[in-house]
C-alpha cells in the first residue's frame, strides 16, 4: 500500500502522525473532563456540523466522540425525511433529538439542510428557503434563551480538495460507500453552493449564534483546530469525583467457571 504523504500547512510544515495522534490524545483526554462537567452540571449543548459535501465533518465528529460516552455525546444524521416528516413544522423533527441536562448533541448536518442542499436542488420553494433565513435566527436566539449552549461550524474546503476526495472515494473500494446520490450533483453545482453557502452566513451568522469557520483542507489540523476551538467555547473545570477502589473477588459461590466453557464454539484465532 503506497503510504500517505504526511499533511502540509500553507507554510509547507509537516504533520506528522505521531505528532498528531499526540495532540489529539491530549485534546480527547480535556473532551472527557468537558463531559464530566456537562454532566456535574447539566449543561445542554447543541454542536452542529456542516460544510459541502467531502468537507471532513465525519472524520471531525468522529475525533471529537471517540474516547468519550455515547450517552453524554449523542451524534445526529438524519436520512431524508419520511412522508410523515415533510408534513410537520420544517424544525420538528429536530427538536426530538435536543439535549436534556447533562447532554450534548451534535448534528452533522441539521436544520441547515434547507439553506444548503434543499434550497440547490430545489427540495424546497424559494418561499420555504426565504423563510428559513429569516426565522432560524429567532429560532437560535430562542434556543439560547432557554438555555442551551449552541455552536456552529462550517467546514470550508476548496475545489481542488473537495474533487480529490471524491476521486479517491471513486477509485477505493472502501470508501465507496460514503459516495452519496447527492455528491454528484455538489461537484457540478459548485457556485450554486457557494451562493447559498454566502446567503446563510449572511442571514444566520448573528452575534449570539455566530458561525465559526474551519478550513479543511487538512483533516487532521482541521480536526484538532476545531476541538481546540470548541474546548475554549464552553467554560468548564474538573468535577468533584468519588474516589474509585476496584472490589476484591468475592469468594462465596466459588466454583470452576472455566468448565463449563470448554466445549463450546469459540472463533477461530486466525490472527
Amino acid at each position: 500500500m503506497k503510504k500517505k504523504p504526511e499533511a502540509e500547512n500553507e507554510n509547507g510544515q509537516k504533520l506528522k502522525r505521531k505528532d498528531y495522534e499526540k495532540e489529539l490524545g491530549k485534546l480527547q483526554a480535556e473532551l472527557c473532563t468537558l463531559q464530566d462537567w456537562v454532566k456535574h452540571k447539566g449543561l445542554r449543548i447543541i454542536i452542529i456540523f456542516e460544510g459541502r459535501d467531502g468537507a471532513g465533518k465525519g472524520g471531525t465528529i468522529r475525533a471529537l466522540t471517540e474516547k468519550v460516552s455515547p450517552r453524554v455525546f449523542r451524534v445526529v444524521a438524519l436520512p431524508a425525511p419520511s412522508d410523515r416528516e415533510k408534513s410537520q413544522i420544517y424544525l420538528q423533527r429536530y427538536m426530538a433529538h435536543f439535549p436534556a441536562a447533562g447532554e450534548i448533541v451534535i448534528f452533522d448536518r441539521s436544520w441547515y439542510n434547507r439553506a444548503g442542499v434543499e434550497h440547490v436542488m430545489g427540495f424546497c420553494t424559494k418561499e420555504q428557503h426565504r423563510h428559513f433565513l429569516e426565522r432560524c435566527p429567532v429560532f437560535e436566539a430562542f434556543l439560547i434563551s432557554n438555555g442551551i449552549i449552541l455552536i456552529k461550524y462550517w467546514l470550508e474546503v476548496s475545489n481542488e480538495e473537495q474533487e480529490k476526495r471524491f476521486q479517491a472515494r471513486i477509485e477505493d473500494p472502501v470508501r465507496q460507500w460514503k459516495l452519496s446520490p447527492m455528491d454528484l450533483p455538489a461537484r457540478s453545482r459548485w457556485y450554486e453552493y457557494s451562493r447559498a453557502r454566502d446567503m446563510m452566513l449572511d442571514a444566520t451568522d448573528t452575534k449570539i449564534a455566530p458561525w465559526h469557520i474551519v478550513r479543511s483542507d487538512d483533516k487532521k489540523r482541521a480536526r484538532l483546530n476545531c476541538i481546540t476551538h470548541l474546548l475554549s467555547q464552553i467554560p468548564y473545570d474538573k468535577a468533584p469525583r468519588e474516589k474509585i477502589k476496584l472490589p476484591k473477588r468475592s469468594q462465596k459461590h466459588a466454583y470452576d467457571d472455566q468448565a463449563p466453557m470448554k466445549n463450546r464454539k469459540y472463533v477461530p484465532e486466525k490472527h
